[in-house]
């Protein structure tokens, strides 16, 4: 049974006449009333009674032209939606730690379209989120990092969800504070300068690993930590309280402002200087969008990443 044979029945059934239903569907007689008389042979039911005067529908055929109907109305619904020049807008979602040249490539990228052809989605979330965003298809692209510390329990989640890593920068670890936080002028700041100040974290859940932190050193001892769930309180907290935070240096002042600076992070034995691995996450084997494309040259563009 296809789709073409309920549009027959249905149009049939309408008009009346085999003639004027092979006019209307433009298709020979001949070959409508081989494709009804097989419809018939497959469902074991006679749906037209034929006649001098035209055709009429049976007991069985006007039961069976309720469910035509149905199912051939739900397929013209989403025709309506999907087809050309339906009402559907393509989705694209980017799902991604919290780093502000993220968001600053998704606006370059946004800009090149037409939104009200689209439905765009930036996503800052927790670690586990942004992969499990990209493995759902919730998200096509998802920035996140690696490090020595993660690469190995991170690679995992990733090989289980069908991911794959692709690498975009690699990056020393940055003191991110204030403008006028007391360390704002130091060269360079170690981790006994920072003891005192509040560290700030971001939220990974309840029951996250260390591995999901977005923040180098997520298992030393710190005698001060706030947590918190989006970049923007996170700003006013290193503000407000001389918080800091450990992260990668690359900073957006088109987004974030001009309020904050990244001072290079000194390391010693017991605090390493861990490389972050920035990069963005993929379903494998996929390939990405005309939008996923131009995304990843608008990150590699504010990274000044050459091919």
């Amino acid at each position: 049974m296809t789709l073409t044979q309920l549009n027959y029945i249905i149009t049939i059934a309408e008009t009346k006449s085999m003639n004027k239903a092979a006019e209307k569907l433009y298709v020979s007689q001949p070959s409508l009333t081989n494709a009804i008389k097989e419809l018939e042979k497959e469902l074991g039911i006679t749906i037209f009674y034929r006649s001098g005067r035209g055709v009429t529908l049976t007991n069985d055929g006007a039961e069976f032209l309720l469910y035509a109907k149905q199912i051939y109305g739900q397929y013209e619904t989403v025709l309506e939606k999907y087809g050309e020049g339906g009402s559907y807008k393509k989705k694209f979602g980017v799902s991604t730690q919290h780093y502000s040249f993220a968001v600053k490539a998704f606006v370059d990228m946004a800009k090149e379209f037409d939104m009200s052809k689209y439905e765009f989605a930036i996503r800052e979330t927790r670690t586990a989120e942004v992969i499990q965003d990209v493995s759902t298809m919730k998200s096509e692209i998802g920035i996140l990092y690696l490090s020595d510390f993660n690469r190995k329990s991170l690679g995992k989640m990733l090989k289980s969800s069908g991911l794959e890593f692709h690498h975009l920068i690699d990056c020393q670890a940055y003191v991110y504070i204030w403008k006028h936080h007391p360390l704002a002028k130091e060269k360079s700041i170690s981790f006994e300068q920072l003891d005192g100040y509040p560290c700030l974290s971001f939220e990974q859940g309840d029951n996250s690993s260390f591995y999901l932190a977005e923040e180098i050193l997520s298992t030393n001892e710190y005698s001060q930590v706030i947590r918190a769930n989006d970049r923007a309180t996170m700003l006013n907290l290193m503000i407000g309280l001389n918080g800091y935070t450990l992260c990668s240096g690359i900073i957006c002042e088109e987004l974030n402002g001009n309020d904050y600076v990244a001072v290079p992070f000194q390391d010693d034995e017991q605090n390493p200087n861990s490389v972050m691995e920035i990069g963005y996450i993929t379903r494998k084997n996929t390939l990405l969008s005309k939008m996923g494309v131009l995304y990843v040259e608008d990150l590699k563009k504010y990274l000044n990443i050459s091919e």
